[in-house]
């Protein structure tokens, strides 16, 4: 392993703000008034954190509470989208019903609420990721488009033949795939990264993989299929001395552990509004100002204009440049509303509970006979992927959602990662904010009567 100055080694992988390891024993204080407790299989309690309840979350998400398959629904299906609290339908709801208007060319009153609305949904996104400044964020669909938009944008303009794009094999496809057409585009080359037995990035091989044709390194904050937690600051630290840009998809991070950007020090860095409690078909894209200002539109119509004529156009400043057409307002309300109620809860605390019902999970699962986790590293949000012998993981998803269970069965767009196991499909279940140890004994039960019925 190698640096440009001298041999050395990558500093040891911290825990991720706010993400305690998971194989931490979770506290045993007696429980209060705040803070109630549940028994696990081994005797041990459960304690959560005396500044956050999952029941205050459960209250304002409606449909927590409805049933299916006659059974109350359990919802475990949080790394594929989350569920919306009342406070973002609402908001939503709201907007179309009393002040649906388009944005920044309006000169009626619902045109300047409605731009008030959507602009100080962008101070707010600023806020949340820690970023200096409301114009280095640029609304775009999702974390696919806003990765897209990066390949296209600043990939095509800065990587040619020989230049690097490293990719840990721990990617999700939408991390993996853009970045395979701007190379094949611009003859440039993706490398992978391989994954530890744990499914911790191997850092030796990444740091030996760096050198001076690396142009970019996309990695994600947070596995969407092993949960794992990359040292993101330290391996950004690391790409920078080799002048490489660093894109970070923080699609299963932002809902689990504050996010800054700026103490990442990532150039760019990508999520999703409906992984955040949030409506779909928003997300947004932070990169920092001297990137941001050398990137060219990637789609050209309307708002993103100063002036058009049939011999010269004038785009708009970043990020308005970067915003074609009319952005999906109601989204931005509801992305707004959505970090609002997010942010009211102490979100260390909420990483807390998370770390220890994600413990408690590993435990109770473990009493399934031939039941097989997948992934071990030590820091990591609360993904559990499994296989079941014996049973497809599609069998196992349907046998669940009899019970009411809501889990995804299948490669989950991140097949290098499974592949680094052996295994084409899995299930997996994830965890959110509202789930509770009552619901994980559910799916614990489940799985044993799947296992007895064989």
């Amino acid at each position: 392993m190698t640096t440009p100055d001298a041999p050395g080694s990558l500093p040891a992988a911290p825990a991720a703000p706010g993400i305690p390891s998971a194989a931490a024993t979770p506290p045993t204080a007696a429980p209060t008034a705040t803070a109630p407790s549940t028994p696990d299989p081994t005797g041990r309690r459960l304690t959560q954190p005396a500044a956050f309840t999952p029941e205050l979350a459960r209250r304002d998400v409606p449909i927590l509470h409805r049933t299916v398959n006659g059974k109350p629904l359990v919802w475990l299906d949080n790394g594929a989208t989350t569920q919306k609290p009342r406070q973002v339908i609402e908001a939503v709801s709201g907007f179309y019903g009393a002040g649906n208007s388009n944005i920044h060319r309006g000169a009626h009153t619902m045109a300047r609420e409605a731009t008030e609305a959507y602009e100080g949904g962008r101070a707010a996104v600023a806020r949340f990721l820690g970023a200096a400044s409301p114009d280095e964020i640029v609304f775009t669909r999702g974390t696919t488009e806003a990765i897209n938009l990066v390949a296209q944008s600043w990939g095509r303009a800065h990587l040619g033949p020989g230049d690097d794009v490293l990719v840990p094999e721990l990617e999700h496809h939408s991390n993996i795939v853009p970045w395979q057409m701007v190379a094949k585009e611009t003859r440039a080359r993706v490398v992978p990264v391989p994954l530890r037995p744990d499914g911790q990035i191997d850092l030796d091989a990444y740091a030996d993989r760096l050198s001076m044709r690396t142009r970019l390194v996309a990695l994600s904050q947070a596995s969407n299929v092993l949960g794992t937690v990359p040292p993101v600051k330290e391996m950004t630290a690391l790409a920078h001395r080799y002048r490489a840009k660093v894109l970070v998809d923080g699609a299963q991070a932002v809902a689990h552990f504050p996010v800054d950007v700026r103490d990442l020090d990532a150039d760019f860095y990508v999520f999703s509004g409906h992984k955040l409690f949030a409506p779909t078909g928003i997300g947004a894209l932070y990169a920092k100002p001297e990137v941001l200002e050398a990137m060219a539109p990637w789609q050209g119509g309307g708002n993103m204009i100063e002036s058009v004529s049939f011999d010269r156009t004038v785009y708009a400043p970043v990020p308005h440049r970067l915003e074609a057409g009319t952005g999906h307002i109601a989204g931005v309300v509801g992305l707004l509303a959505a970090i609002n109620w997010l942010s009211g809860f102490d979100r260390d605390a909420v990483a807390a509970y998370e770390t220890d019902l994600l413990a408690y999970a590993q435990q109770a699962l473990a009493t399934v006979p031939g039941l097989d986790l997948i992934g071990s590293a030590a820091d990591r949000i609360a993904v559990l992927t499994f296989t079941l012998a014996g049973h497809d993981p599609a069998r196992i998803a349907d046998w669940l959602d009899r019970d009411g269970i809501a889990v995804r069965a299948g490669h989950h767009c991140a097949q290098p990662a499974l592949a680094h196991y052996g295994l084409t499909s899995a299930a997996r279940a994830s965890l959110a904010l509202y789930n509770t140890p009552e619901e994980v004994d559910q799916l614990v039960a489940s799985l044993q009567r799947l296992q007895r019925s064989a």
